[in-house]
């Protein structure tokens, strides 16, 4: 196939390997061909700055993050820690970041979840020049920043958005690499994320966007039990907006009919469909409880590779 096979490393839907199972994932996936490893940013490591340790501990694999919110941290800051990592991992570091939700930001931050789109847009504008080595200027309503950055070491550092929406696809087309889904089955794929993003990257003038589908994903021969799991670990989805949208999009009820789940032949068969959909990269998460589980997946997306 020709859609980059990737895989989350790290803590998702509740799981939090320690450090060195994390730095061990990604040495893994690397050595079976992967050709990126994808931590998320929630209430355990911090995927920046972690992901630097495994840039050190590793030497060809793709590192991302999926994804940092973007309200917790200034985009100066922000654009410091992508650097350092970026050159800690000798320049295959792509920052995926993204607005998150209501009840992080608001309930459990405690700060404001308002206007989304014109604070990633000013997010963006503070930080772009700053992940390219380029002094910025910039005079806001969100931000207001006037400041250079300089790790002579490190090279410019690609942005990837958590965008699901219309008007943040579009933006996304317009002023980052791609867009890094969660939850967005075939028909949302086919109908909205592709043809938008894609289309606001055409008017933009810029290269085809990075469309990085993240997909539960379980190798099994006993598909009916593994989407009862899938049901209980991915319970909270249905109910954040976002994630609500997207399936709603595919005429899906819940998470279970979005995951790729069965055995090989059956996977494969969906991938490629993604694939010949306008997806570019694939970042399954593998969600089974059992041990063997990411080998299993990680020996699966390899043999794609």
């Amino acid at each position: 196939m020709r859609m980059g096979m990737g895989m989350m490393i790290g803590g998702a839907a509740g799981e939090s390997p320690h450090v060195d199972e994390v730095i061990r994932r990604a040495q893994r996936a690397e050595a079976a061909g992967l050709h990126s490893a994808w931590l998320a940013h929630a209430f355990s490591h911090d995927a920046i700055g972690l992901l630097g340790l495994v840039g050190r501990e590793t030497s060809r694999i793709e590192l991302g993050t999926a994804v940092v919110p973007t309200y917790t941290r200034h985009p100066i800051a922000m654009a410091q820690q992508a650097l350092t990592t970026q050159a800690a991992s000798q320049g295959r570091f792509t920052l995926g970041i993204g607005v998150s939700h209501k009840w992080v930001i608001e309930d459990m931050y405690g700060m404001a979840y308002t206007h989304q789109l014109r604070h990633m847009r000013e997010y963006m504008a503070v930080m772009t020049p700053l992940l390219a080595g380029q002094p910025v200027k910039h005079e806001g309503e969100e931000y207001r920043a006037e400041i250079n950055l300089l790790v002579e070491e490190a090279t410019s550092v690609p942005v990837v958005l958590a965008a699901l929406g219309p008007k943040m696809l579009d933006f996304a087309g317009r002023e980052s690499v791609g867009t890094l889904t969660w939850m967005a089955g075939h028909t949302a794929i086919r109908d909205h994320i592709v043809p938008r993003i894609t289309t606001a990257a055409t008017a933009a003038g810029r290269p085809a966007p990075r469309v990085i589908a993240g997909l539960p994903l379980a190798i099994t021969n006993d598909a009916a039990k593994t989407r009862e799991d899938a049901a209980n670990v991915f319970a909270i989805y249905p109910k954040l907006p976002a994630y609500r949208a997207m399936l709603d999009r595919g005429g899906l009820s819940d998470p279970t009919e979005v995951a790729l789940i069965g055995d090989a032949a059956t996977v494969s068969g969906e991938i490629k469909r993604l694939e010949d959909l306008g997806v570019t990269d694939l970042c399954g998460y593998a969600f089974q409880a059992d041990t063997d589980a990411f080998e299993r997946t990680v020996d699966f997306l390899g043999s794609l590779t």
